[in-house]
């Protein structure tokens, strides 16, 4: 399959099954909003948990947080996202297009088509520096869009949060902006849970929640989009030990999505060079995955040095140094982050499990999620509608809802059934036929292998609960 043939696929298959929808279709939509169907929200809410399972559980010193959407103006301030959360934007003239700058300087540079613009030119356009992209000769090079020349305006900045406004008027006093991160939530209850939960150093705080950003240039379906979902975990460590963190952390992080099931030959490491870090950053690491539309960032680690903590300190006042007991040293934590995206995540399980090939004669489309993350963790059916099979498969569906969300169907071909749920990344298939009646025993379907075998009713739960686990 060819690679935007793999995307347009999974659009719509999510359509058609149930896993994200266009926000107010009804109304023709809201671009780059979505809504998440039944089957999406099992699959974003699987992901959830197993993300705060390995993140939270399973250490003894992270901890979790669910901080407000909405903040104290001045915690941006303090951030600098209110004076340096910009693009910079190009628009054309001529077709009305508009696109980020860096993204225009990377197609020129990728595709050797720079035009009248140096590469010495094109090295020094950076990220947010109006000053740097002003040396580029934006005049004189063609819209990617319409393909005219000298219709490109000179870069201008715009930021890139949302505002409102708390209390009956609407004026600049009363203005609070959507969160554009869930990190700042983390930094600026740093003391309460530090002195509320006897952490030591190193710790780590979790959260899961909403974010906002005006994005110009969303797209590619749920890769950015304006409204998301973050799952990050900030880790205070001493200030000499960051470098070590941040290795152990990237590891661990590259490691986690292969356990959920990605395939290693489609994931890299991509390590910031100086003109790409963030200007709060020591050193840090994306994991990209290969999309039908090219390698993006998954997830990001920084060390992110003690910026924050000391950018807060001095906007609030308050004290945000930590007390080593035992050294008697008094110094402000580095800050080692690991930050992705939820809504992203869940678009790459679906482009790397998707999958077809032919069975029986028919085509067959599958889904390769992980059991641990499935939506519905098995589909139950009835050999045929009568002699007391759908009652006997409706029984066992029952017990099988204690380990997950289990689909029962009682009409159709089983093997039509069976590729239903296989299209929905449903890992098990179970039937109830005449032999059940006998010896209660039901047929077990793997969704993968396609391998099947006789297994008692009573040992079902357990074994489903067992095959979820381990994964």
């Amino acid at each position: 399959m060819a690679s935007q043939n793999v995307m347009d696929k999974v659009v719509s298959l999510c359509k058609r099954r149930g896993f994200v929808f266009q926000s107010s279709e009804i109304y023709g939509g809201l671009a780059s909003i979505w809504d998440y169907g039944p089957l999406g929200i099992a699959l974003k809410n699987n992901l959830a948990n197993y993300w705060w399972r390995e993140m939270t559980q399973l250490h003894d010193n992270i901890v979790g947080l669910d901080a407000s959407i909405l903040m104290h103006p001045q915690v941006w301030k303090a951030s600098g996202h209110v004076d340096g959360f910009v693009d910079p934007l190009v628009d054309c003239k001529n077709c009305k297009a508009r696109f980020k700058a860096q993204d225009l300087i990377k197609q020129w540079k990728n595709k050797k088509k720079l035009a009248a613009i140096s590469d010495g030119e094109i090295e020094e356009g950076r990220e947010g520096d109006l000053t740097e992209l002003g040396k580029v000769r934006w005049q004189e090079a063609a819209c990617p869009s319409c393909g005219t020349s000298g219709n490109l305006t000179s870069p201008r900045l715009f930021n890139l949060m949302l505002k409102t406004f708390l209390g009956p008027v609407e004026e600049s006093a009363a203005v609070v902006y959507l969160r554009p991160e869930t990190a700042q939530g983390i930094y600026v209850n740093y003391l309460n849970v530090l002195n509320t939960s006897r952490m030591k150093l190193p710790f780590g705080i979790a959260q899961i929640g909403k974010a906002f950003r005006n994005e110009i240039t969303p797209g590619n379906f749920i890769f950015r989009t304006r409204e998301f979902e973050q799952m990050e975990m900030q880790f205070f460590v001493r200030p000499e030990e960051g470098t070590e963190w941040l290795a152990k952390w990237r590891d661990k992080r590259f490691e986690y999505y292969k356990k959920l099931g990605i395939r290693e030959e489609k994931l890299r490491l991509h390590q910031h060079t100086p003109q790409e870090l963030a200007h709060y950053a020591e050193d840090a690491y994306d994991i990209e995955y290969e999309f039908p539309f090219g390698w993006q960032e998954i997830e990001g680690i920084h060390n992110r040095t003690s910026f924050d903590l000391k950018r807060h300190q001095e906007f609030s006042g308050k004290e945000l140094s930590y007390m080593d007991e035992e050294s008697k040293e008094r110094f402000t934590p580095f800050i080692i982050e690991t930050s992705s995206g939820l809504n992203r995540t869940l678009l790459t399980c679906l482009v790397d499990g998707y999958y077809e090939d032919t069975q029986d004669g028919e085509a067959r489309t599958v889904l390769r999620l992980s059991p641990a993350i499935a939506p519905i963790k098995a589909g139950v059916f009835s050999l045929v509608k009568k002699d007391g099979l759908p009652e006997i498969a409706d029984q066992l569906a029952n017990d099988l809802r204690r380990v997950g969300t289990v689909f029962t169907d009682h009409s159709g071909s089983i093997g039509r059934r069976y590729r239903r749920m296989d299209e929905v990344g449903t890992p098990w298939g179970i039937t109830v036929d005449y032999q059940t009646k006998e010896d209660l025993t039901v047929t077990l379907r793997d969704r993968d292998s396609l391998e099947q075998s006789r297994v008692t009713i009573a040992e079902l739960p357990a074994m489903i609960a067992a095959k979820i686990a381990s994964a």
